[in-house]
């Protein structure tokens, strides 16, 4: 988006050659390397323990019966069986009856402090003896008791102790039940007489099914030989050995049965990958190359491009063979990124790129590519310039709903049931979510690290509060007050053909920043006073004006402004002759010999040498410098005209632009007859309303009174 196209076509030279063949070696090998990363040697003699450095995969699909698994499985099915009890119902029976004897004989020193013939004092003096292993809050519990809470405590002890005997108590699970007996209560019993209960109960349970060696050991026996022998089926291409994992006695069988012991290449799918790399980046960089020339000879521009294919290539290839995990990949991530920082032509080709090997890597599946190609071509239409957050969500929404319709369409001409449906759409909204999340979390990122102006970065170089703009207008108001002038207007042409208007607009604030270095020299800072070129001669005078040029560059790099913006900063000016001073030289030049009307004089004036009169330039590279040379040179020129009228307005426009025209100053950039035309009637219209005839309004009211208060005639 903040980086130029050009439509214009470029010879193709040596150095380009160069070019090509460095991103592209560098390029196809990365490529090529995450492509092939499962073409391994197939067989290479290895033995339990031995660490392969690539994943190992099945040549062919095979069903063999595995001896290891065979053992494992009935090792397992041994295991699995739960240790054996005697446990009988009789014996539950048998051992309830004789703890409820023994209950009866632990309660009976209660029930005896509770008889209702025996005072108080003594009542208390028993139940202080009774069961000294009773804690000091269950002790006074029972002190606090009547008879009739009593009998309550002492069924329930009795019920509880009867169920839990007549149920299996293992004598591995004695300790639990003892800690859960409170809880195992009935509700009409307060939890302090629940405790008291549980402390009275608990050291009457004892277990009633004990562990058995034999019968452990015979179940066992039986579980192992009802296990049948284990088959084992591998798919082709499935992976046997992951790279960096040590061999398996497990994985050595495998390797067995496929007889995997002569240690040959894959030549013939390595071959395949590099092919495919080869062609995928041949023709992005030719593409690249043949329609974006601005980007080719821009590095960071070129490292971008490969690390958003490289880094796409690799998460396809890591989820390749999956049935669902692909539509996962946030691939649209990538086109809307390349969208927002270059354009949407460009992010285009790449997501063309991403798809092609989206679907090579997952075995010619068109779905896949279908998939991959058509969300991210969604996510660059709907994203627009970046500019905000909304944009971000639109893109996403666009994604998910292109993406869900793209496996919908896949789903109905296939046999896939509403279930795996259901999933992908799932699987489409994660995806285009991680798309939109990892695009505003990154862009302005990569931005920075690349050298790519983002919008966010523009907004903030526009805010007046930016210590360049502050010191502009602090410093030279005349020149601050120019540069908003020149950028409403070439935000007004960029926006009539096309080029970026917030980038020409904020460019256009910045362009005279050199003029901080020397502010008099420039005579929309001298206030009225008196013009130091008066007494300067030309040629110094055109030298200073050249210098603003390069104290603007100084500045810009002291203030770490973008490189994009500096870059306007000589191209504003180009290479324009300064034809004020340069006139001035050859008068200065003629005036001995009787000026210009004289042969003599002329040949004089003819000696001055135009080019130390001319900018060192270079010549504007893009519409939006063109835009604001052009904004400047008209900006300062229609001020100077003493009528503001349509006719003035226009010829003078008219005159600035067929000036740089003649002299060649748009030959380097992308302007056409057409924007030219389109940017001359931009410029009229905002010029005319920015100096439009004011209506002639009556006298203010309050000022009529107060003259005539002055004059003693009012009221």
């Amino acid at each position: 988006m903040l980086a130029q196209t050009a439509d214009r076509s470029t010879p193709f030279r040596r150095g380009d050659a160069v070019r090509l063949i460095v991103a592209s070696v560098l390029l196809i090998v990365a490529l090529g390397a995450i492509l092939a990363i499962d073409v391994v040697p197939t067989g290479l003699g290895l033995e339990v323990g031995d660490i392969p450095q690539n994943d190992l995969r099945a040549p062919r699909t095979l069903t063999f019966e595995s001896e290891i698994l065979t053992s494992q499985a009935r090792a397992e099915a041994r295991d699995g069986v739960p240790p054996q009890y005697d446990y009988t119902s009789e014996r539950a029976a048998a051992v309830a009856a004789q703890q409820a004897v023994a209950y009866e004989r632990a309660v009976s020193p209660i029930d005896a402090a509770f008889s209702p013939d025996l005072p108080d004092d003594a009542r208390t003096e028993l139940l202080t003896a009774v069961h000294p292993g009773l804690t000091e809050e269950a002790r006074a519990t029972l002190l606090g008791l009547t008879p009739e809470r009593w009998q309550a405590v002492r069924d329930e002890g009795a019920r509880i102790l009867d169920q839990i005997e007549r149920t299996e108590l293992r004598d591995t699970d004695v300790a639990i039940t003892r800690r859960d007996l409170a809880s195992r209560m009935v509700a009409d019993l307060s939890p302090e007489e629940q405790d008291l209960a549980a402390q009275i109960v608990s050291p009457l349970l004892v277990p009633n099914s004990s562990y058995g060696q034999a019968l452990t050991e015979e179940a066992r026996t039986e579980a192992e030989r009802a296990v049948v022998p284990v088959t084992t089926q591998i798919q082709q291409n499935q992976v046997i050995v992951d790279a960096g994992h040590p061999v398996t006695a497990l994985d050595l069988e495998k390797i067995d049965a496929f007889n995997l012991n002569a240690s040959t290449l894959d030549v013939a799918r390595l071959s395949g990958w590099f092919v495919a790399a080869v062609l995928l980046v041949g023709l992005l960089l030719a593409w690249v190359q043949r329609f974006r020339p601005s980007f080719w000879h821009r590095n960071n521009v070129l490292l971008l491009l490969g690390l958003m294919l490289v880094l796409s290539a690799f998460a396809l290839k890591v989820t390749a063979g999956r049935s669902i995990l692909p539509f996962f990949l946030p691939t649209a991530a990538a086109g809307i990124l390349i969208a927002i920082l270059l354009d949407a032509a460009t992010a285009t080709v790449v997501m063309a790129v991403i798809a092609l090997l989206a679907g090579i890597v997952n075995g010619s599946s068109l779905e896949i590519a279908a998939y991959v190609f058509l969300g991210g071509f969604a996510g660059i239409i709907a994203v627009r310039r970046g500019d905000r957050l909304q944009s971000f969500v639109q893109a996403g929404i666009a994604v998910a709903i292109v993406n869900a319709l793209v496996v919908t369409t896949f789903s109905l001409l296939g046999e896939r049931d509403l279930t795996g449906i259901i999933q992908l759409w799932g699987a489409s909204a994660v995806s285009a979510a991680g798309a939109a999340v990892a695009a505003v979390g990154s862009f302005a990122v990569l931005g920075n690290i690349f050298g790519i102006l983002t919008v966010f970065q523009l907004l903030e170089l526009a805010n007046p509060s930016q210590p360049v703009l502050r010191r502009l207008l602090v410093e030279t108001p005349g020149t601050y007050h120019h540069s908003l002038m020149v950028g409403n207007l070439g935000e007004r042409a960029a926006e009539a053909i096309g080029a970026d208007p917030l980038v020409t607009r904020v460019a256009a604030y910045y362009h005279d920043i050199g003029k901080l270095a020397n502010p008099l020299a420039f005579i929309e800072n001298q206030a009225g006073g008196d013009n130091v070129h008066d007494i300067l001669d030309p040629e110094a005078s055109a030298h200073i004006l050249k210098q603003h040029v390069v104290d603007g560059i100084d500045i810009a790099y002291r203030a770490r402004l973008p490189k994009t913006l500096i870059a306007f900063i000589p191209q504003h000016h180009g290479t324009v002759l300064i034809s004020y001073f340069y006139a001035r030289a050859r008068e200065q030049a003629a005036e001995p010999y009787g000026g210009l009307a004289t042969p003599e004089g002329v040949r004089a004036a003819e000696s001055v040498d135009p080019r130390k009169f001319r900018h060192a330039g270079p010549k504007p590279q893009s519409r939006e410098a063109a835009l604001t040379m052009l904004a400047d040179g008209v900006e300062a020129s229609v001020r100077s005209l003493s009528s503001r009228e349509e006719p003035a307005i226009r010829a003078m426009v008219e005159r600035i632009i067929d000036e740089r025209l003649s002299d060649g100053q748009f030959d380097e950039c992308d302007l056409t007859l057409g924007d030219i035309e389109k940017i001359r009637e931009a410029f009229v219209s905002q010029l005319l309303g920015m100096y439009h005839q004011r209506v002639a309004y009556p006298q203010n009211k309050i000022v009529e009174l107060e003259s005539r208060r002055g004059t003693g005639s009012g009221a």
